[in-house]
Order: structure tokens, then sequence, then C-alpha cells
């Protein structure tokens, strides 16, 4: 099946090839409810030594650069307590953690998690951090403008090949949270 974005070849539902994906997000695809079904989740192959942005879009599709967007781990420190969660902006913006971020974990103090965490806490490798498989109990904060799009390209887990989402997928995660204002320019 061609890819609904990017100059992808061949893009597989995501049920189909389970055993590409790393474990939590192979379970998150298997257990997918919601009104957007788990085939309309696609899998691409991509070149790890692509994995630059830049280098990206000039081999997949320049479109993909507005339909793109990053998965980052966050902590937040109130007191002597930490919490994780995931933040998913279009990659042509940043996380606001100062701001959006800290307000929506009632947070002292939110920054962006160590790698180290965000490997061992998700079970994905850094670089391929994707919002789908995630610890249940984390939230995860989502720019309204990932949601509005039809569909977005983000990690999947691993290095070496990506997601295709439905945009109002990402709204229907485990303790999703849809925010204004999340990704700024």
């Amino acid at each position: 099946m061609r890819a609904p974005i990017g100059d992808f070849p061949h893009a597989i539902p995501a049920p189909d090839c389970l055993d590409d994906l790393v474990g939590p997000v192979a379970d998150a695809v298997r257990d997918w409810r919601g009104s957007v079904s788990a085939d309309r989740i696609l899998y691409v192959e991509t070149d790890p030594e692509w994995a630059d942005t830049a280098v990206f879009v000039q081999h997949y599709g320049q479109e993909l650069l507005e339909q793109s967007a990053n998965c980052v781990v966050v902590a937040g420190k109130r007191g002597g307590e930490s919490s994780l969660a995931a933040c998913v902006v279009l990659s042509t913006t940043r996380v606001d953690v100062n701001g959006v971020v800290r307000r929506q974990l009632g947070a002292r103090k939110a920054s962006f998690a160590s790698m180290d965490t965000a490997v061992g806490e998700t079970g994905m490798e850094y670089g391929g951090i994707t919002p789908v498989g995630l610890p249940t109990a984390w939230p995860i904060l989502v720019d309204s403008a990932v949601v509005d799009l039809p569909y977005v390209l983000v990690g999947s887990g691993r290095r070496r090949g990506k997601l295709l989402v439905p945009g109002k997928a990402f709204a229907e995660l485990p303790n999703a949270v849809v925010l204004e204002g999340l990704g700024v320019a």
C-alpha cells in the first residue's frame, strides 16, 4: 500500500507488522481501542542514517516537515515528588515546558527527562519515542495542531521506522490531553 503522506514506497498497517515494533508499541497496537481503527495506523521502514529532519524530508518528502510530530518525555517536580509525562508537538515547533507543561502537570519545575530515564521508562529507543505504547499512567499532552492533521508522521519506538497516525487518534490515547499552545514557534 502507498503511504497517505510522504514518499514511502510501502506502508503496512501496524497490526500486520507487530514483529517490526518494540514491545510496548506492539502491545498498544494489539490492544488498540477508539474511533480510529488500528489498521489505519501505518508503519513505514526508514533509514536511521537519514534521521536528521533536513535529510529526512529531502529523502521522504518535503511536505513531511509540516506533517511530522515529535514526542518528548518531560519530568515535572513539586516538592520531593517527580512525575513523567509525554508531549507531542509538530516538529516545526518546540514544547512550552516552562509554561503550558509546568502548569498542566501542577509542577513547580518541569524539564526534559534525561535520555536514560526516557529510554528506561518507555522501553523505546532514544530518537524514536512515540506516544503509542507509553506507560498508561502517564499524561500524554498533545498540541491541538497535531490532532487537526489528517495523518502525522511520528516515531515507531525505534530509530528504524516511523508510524503514520491519523491526527485524531492522538486525542484517543490513554490519558491524552489536547492543549492549545503546547507547541510554540
